[in-house]
């Protein structure tokens, strides 16, 4: 059995994130790009939690080889930490020259890897965190005709099956379908492993395989975009915080009564409106 996990290079949310806070989160003149290069680039985590799922798979006795692959024009730190945590092959597949990738050029390029080096089974995050669409895992489902199981929590194989717990707002949801098929993991996983020294150690000598998109068979027209990025922006975050005093608790929360009162959030004499 042959386990494909898709992985992607993003910037740091808990940084970007930080610099919006601050006020300092810009973008450049191309109205496309944040201007700050500090911002340290590690691999989206639902991912990392895709992998977790495959050597889960691993641990509890299937045979599988796993291979981690990556689109983008440097992803050989995320994919040495792939290989640190247990991964059997990384590849990192470089992007067309002179296009602007968009998420139907991203999935034409994993699809074609898939088809021509074979998988079982495709895992990949519920989504990035540098765009949150998740939208690529079902283009790449629907290039090669497999089933596309989502936010999966648990992910378990019986021979020719693949068995998904499902995370829905109803709860758990259990679905059945046949291999080869692609599942995004959910971070309902729970917490994926940490690499040890010695992993860490190895992976520094790993170089990932590089394929470049002629190696591939992609359709034609396959690499063209569909999408295209006109501009973004910084929204302006106001804080409107108003801070409420009185000499007791009592009288604060007669304050705070009359307030949602006049605010219209509560109805005199009690209840919401």
């Amino acid at each position: 059995m042959r386990t494909v996990v898709c992985v992607k290079e993003v910037l740091d949310p808990d940084a970007v994130g930080a610099y919006a806070v601050s006020g300092h989160l810009e973008i450049g003149d191309d109205a496309k790009t944040l201007t700050q290069t500090t911002i340290p680039r590690l691999m989206n985590a639902y991912d990392e939690q895709a992998i977790e799922a495959a050597l889960r798979l691993r641990d509890g006795g299937a045979d599988t080889t796993v291979c981690a692959v990556s689109v983008g024009a440097d992803t050989t730190a995320t994919l040495r930490h792939a290989f640190s945590l247990g991964v059997d092959e990384v590849v990192a597949i470089s992007p067309p020259a002179g296009v602007e990738v968009d998420c139907h050029v991203v999935a034409a390029l994993l699809a074609a890897f898939v088809r021509d080096r074979g998988a079982d089974l495709v895992l990949t995050g519920r989504q990035a965190s540098d765009d949150d669409q998740g939208v690529v895992p079902a283009l790449v489902g629907e290039a090669l005709a497999m089933p596309v199981v989502t936010i999966a929590r648990a992910v378990d194989v019986d021979g020719t099956k693949v068995t998904v717990t499902r995370v829905t707002p109803d709860g758990d949801e259990v679905a059945e379908t046949e291999l080869p098929a692609v599942v995004t993991v959910s971070s309902e996983l729970g917490e994926p492993r940490y690499p040890n020294v010695k992993m860490k150690m190895a992976a520094r000598k790993v170089t990932p395989e590089v394929v470049a998109p002629s190696d591939l068979s992609v359709p034609d027209g396959g690499l063209q975009p569909l999408l295209r990025l006109e501009r973004q922006w910084v929204p302006a975050v106001a804080g409107e915080c108003e801070i409420l005093e009185a000499d007791s608790a009592a009288a604060l929360a007669d304050l705070l009564i009359d307030r949602l009162v006049d605010d219209k959030t509560l109805q005199a004499g009690g209840g919401r409106p």
